[in-house]
């Protein structure tokens, strides 16, 4: 199967990226994911990333393993699995010419990909231009325009608001009321109330508690032990009770967007055939 052939590199792990990586491997691809030594996704049951930590993860019947160098990575490939590597800066790309490679950091902004990293470049969110930056670029913002690939021109901006799910939204994400080490006092599928305390930040002169911003699951928190500044994101509820098996499966929109990776891909593909 030519596919075995076309690696394609994903940069980032966290949920979002996930949902993409999950498609292209059950589609035949070898993925190598790119990550940094210290990942932060806070919907971690559905992250890859998390591998970093672990040395191996799991969502939704895809196993993702570490891998120390490149050598590794390949026979990790070989046995069916996806490959990650930390490695922020794409210092593979001195070893190894992938088919494809897919910016999924979501950082809002372009951390140093472009055009000349393989023949097939796509970004996903703001932050790239479409046709100058990368080949492609997928819209992220929730609305009509989800998943729309971008020939020319950028993602619509980060507007900093949350979806809205039952009529929450940037209500539905905490975070941190100080800087210090996150203590977590409950996890990731439980029920939480209003004003209940999530986990606490260690700082300096004590510790700071972290409430509840509305009662519901607890979608996604991150890592224990995990350092965070002031006003980072370390939580995510879903006022939706009934919904606890969402905390562990690929969301909506990581799967709209994956879908349109792929059909991006298989249209850059076919723009490379002979007529």
């Amino acid at each position: 199967m030519e596919r075995e052939n076309q690696l394609i590199i994903i940069r980032g792990g966290g949920d979002i990226a996930t949902g993409t990586i999950h498609k292209l491997h059950r589609c035949g691809y070898p993925v190598l994911v790119l990550e940094t030594g210290t990942p932060s996704a806070i919907r971690r049951q559905v992250a890859l990333s998390e591998a970093v930590y672990d040395g191996i993860s799991e969502v939704e019947g895809v196993e993702c393993v570490r891998a120390s160098g490149w050598q590794e990575a390949q026979s990790i490939l070989k046995q069916g699995m996806v490959a990650l590597l930390v490695d922020p800066e794409c210092r593979i790309l001195e070893e190894v010419k992938p088919w494809a490679l897919v910016d999924a950091i979501l950082a809002k902004k372009n951390l140093g990909t472009n055009r000349q990293m393989a023949p097939k470049t796509i970004a996903l969110g703001p932050g790239f231009e479409a046709g100058k930056d990368v080949d492609l670029v997928i819209e992220t913002n929730r609305g009509h325009n989800l998943g729309r690939i971008i020939g020319s021109g950028s993602a619509q901006p980060d507007t900093g608001i949350p979806g809205v799910i039952a009529g929450y939204g940037k209500e539905r994400v905490i975070h941190s009321p100080a800087m210090g080490i996150f203590r977590a006092r409950t996890q990731i599928g439980d029920r939480v109330e209003k004003d209940q305390p999530i986990g606490v930040v260690v700082t300096g002169q004590g510790e700071v508690e972290i409430p509840a911003t509305l009662t519901g699951i607890l979608r996604g928190l991150i890592r224990n032990g995990y350092p965070v500044t002031k006003g980072f994101k370390i939580a995510d509820i879903d006022p939706r009770e009934s919904e606890y098996e969402n905390c562990f499966t690929i969301s909506d929109k990581a799967r709209c967007i994956a879908g349109s990776v792929l059909e991006a891909l298989l249209y850059l593909e076919a723009k490379e055939e002979p007529l």
